[in-house]
């Protein structure tokens, strides 16, 4: 018998936003294979995580999938839904929302943050009391002079892939200190899933280092010259993946435009500082797609259309600090509508 570390990972029920929670079981197993099938739902109290009331706190963490965690000896990284007492989803668990049980969708996720320090509460390159050399030089650079914080992002996507997680790449963003990594998924659920593990170990990761992950879409200010942090969606069904039909591509990307306010609504808090139609970004007042356009709401990749209209499309609109789950969920919504 060889004792293992589960570390049970959920969300809270914090809002505009919710964070994850984690705690570790440890058991003892014969031959474990590091499957969902060998381990067992667990409780927490939901009175501490706004989640419950204290005179009944119990809420249940029912494991949806399972990684390696490649920091821990015998170490495993167990992601977690949340349910009420009864059996229920939790008003606060997006994941049972979604619509995608045959795994038609599939989504890749850009995930953009800014890596900051926690002694100056300033961003990676930033000075005390000024500003670094302005935008231009920090996208995909390299050096010391203009790159800030390689150590920790290539740590990281060494740990995401360690994991088993389908890590598909990083690059350093367009403001100083500000990173961005990629996951793709073939399932919505599990696309969700990955990122939010991704997130873990990134978060984690920082305990080491002296930082902390900022996930605020705007966190320079909504009035300064520096890009925001977004999470573009891209996302594909069989139809987008094999149609062949720009008129197909079309009414998918009108059905987006009466239910705006429906997708702005979960595609995290803040989102309005970010989304002003500067900095790569359309108005949050605005609903627009086009071919190539990293201003529009919705861009058609130029490889799609190449394809023959046969592909994907990426909804540039979701904020940094997004759940990925309620994202997709909305998504696949609208996209069924159009079909």
């Amino acid at each position: 018998m060889a004792k293992i570390k589960l570390e049970y990972l959920w969300l809270d029920g914090y809002e505009p936003t919710q964070n994850l929670r984690s705690k570790t079981k440890v058991e003892e197993h014969e031959n474990f294979k590091g499957t969902i099938a060998e381990i067992e739902n667990w409780s927490f109290d939901g009175s501490s995580t706004k989640q419950a009331d204290g005179g009944s706190s119990d809420c249940v963490l029912v494991p949806v999938a399972i990684y390696p965690d490649p920091t821990r000896i015998n170490g495993y990284l167990v992601m977690c839904e949340v349910l009420n007492a009864d059996g229920t989803p939790h008003s606060s668990n997006g994941r049972a929302t979604i619509d995608d049980d045959n795994d038609d969708f599939w989504f890749g996720f850009e995930q953009e943050y800014f890596i900051m320090d926690t002694k100056t509460q300033l961003p990676l390159g930033f000075p005390i009391g000024g500003y670094p050399a302005p935008q231009g030089l920090y996208y995909c650079s390299v050096g010391g002079k203009n790159t800030h914080g390689r150590k920790l992002v290539e740590e990281h996507a060494d740990l995401c892939i360690a994991a088993g997680l389908n890590f598909e790449g990083i690059n350093q963003e367009v403001a100083c200190g500000q990173w961005e990594f990629q996951l793709f998924a073939k399932g919505a659920k599990k696309a969700g899933d990955e990122i939010w593990v991704a997130r873990y170990l990134l978060d984690r990761l920082t305990e080491k280092y002296g930082y902390y992950i900022e996930y605020h879409p705007k966190p320079l200010g909504k009035d300064m010259d520096w890009n925001g942090s977004g999470m573009h969606a891209n996302f594909s069904n069989s139809v987008l993946r094999t149609c062949g039909d720009k008129a197909v591509y079309d009414k998918i990307c009108e059905a987006f435009r009466p239910v705006v306010l429906e997708h702005i609504a979960v595609y995290g808090a803040y989102n309005d500082q970010r989304l002003t139609g500067k900095h790569e970004t359309a108005s949050i007042h605005d609903f627009s797609y086009g071919v190539s356009d990293r201003g529009a709401s919705i861009r058609i990749p130029i490889a799609t259309v190449q394809r023959g209209w046969k592909g994907y499309l990426e909804d540039r609109r979701p904020a940094s600090n997004g759940d990925p789950y309620k994202i997709a969920s909305r998504i696949i919504k609208t996209v069924k509508s159009a079909l």
